[in-house]
């Protein structure tokens, strides 16, 4: 089937429907290749990282290896906010009067949710993709077919050309929605396994970080 002459035989509903599941669809391949980046330098930065901190003698030469690996910021902000978390009995402020395990976890744990959320920046776009371009898909092919029976109710004889034809048409655009949503949701699962293998590597850095000040 020719899809110029579909897009050309399309209305106006039609058309603002394909121009939808092409932008999802070029918006979801430009995130696939984002996050798909993001992650891998994520995961190359806490293998070289990680290591590099810990057989470092003090805590300036741990900083220098983390600034030195860690391309995506992921660790120096834990570090951060361990190094400046309020000290015991700075009755000044509320922080400083937390007895010493929650004094340093609540700037480690919002500094986590930080990064965290940093990290999956974009993943939301494609759980929203792949779930709702099926329906646009489907919204498409109902409004073509009755498009192609309200043509066929205006008269001539009935015949299974006239109706195979624009029906098919219509049906295409579920078969976009589906082309459309199937990658968007094989990304976002796979996206979603690299953020918890980092997840779980940020936390063991951060009880490490709270049992090293401690």
């Amino acid at each position: 089937m020719d899809g110029l002459q579909v897009w050309q035989d399309a209305d106006a509903v039609g058309r603002v429907v394909g121009l939808l599941l092409l932008a999802m669809s070029v918006t979801t391949w430009a995130l696939i290749g984002w996050k798909a980046m993001s992650y891998w330098r994520a995961r190359r930065s806490l293998k070289q990282a990680l290591p590099s901190f810990w057989a470092a003698p003090d805590w300036e030469t741990g900083r220098a290896a983390l600034s030195r690996f860690d391309a995506e910021r992921l660790l120096l902000p834990l570090l951060d906010a361990a190094q400046g978390a309020p000290r015991a009995g700075a009755a000044a402020t509320l922080g400083g009067q937390l007895p010493d395990p929650a004094r340093l976890t609540r700037p480690l744990r919002d500094a986590l949710h930080a990064v965290l959320g940093r990290l999956q920046a974009g993943q939301g776009w494609l759980a929203s993709i792949g779930a709702t371009a099926p329906f646009v898909g489907l919204l498409g092919t109902v409004w073509g077919i009755y498009q192609a029976l309200h043509g066929l109710s205006m008269g001539g004889a009935l015949s299974i050309e006239r109706i195979a034809g624009p029906v098919g048409e219509a049906l295409v655009m579920t078969a976009a929605g589906l082309v459309v949503a199937i990658p968007a949701v094989l990304a976002y699962n796979a996206f979603t396994r690299q953020l918890n293998a980092c997840e779980a590597e940020l936390e063991g850095f951060a009880h490490d970080l709270r049992a090293a000040l401690q």
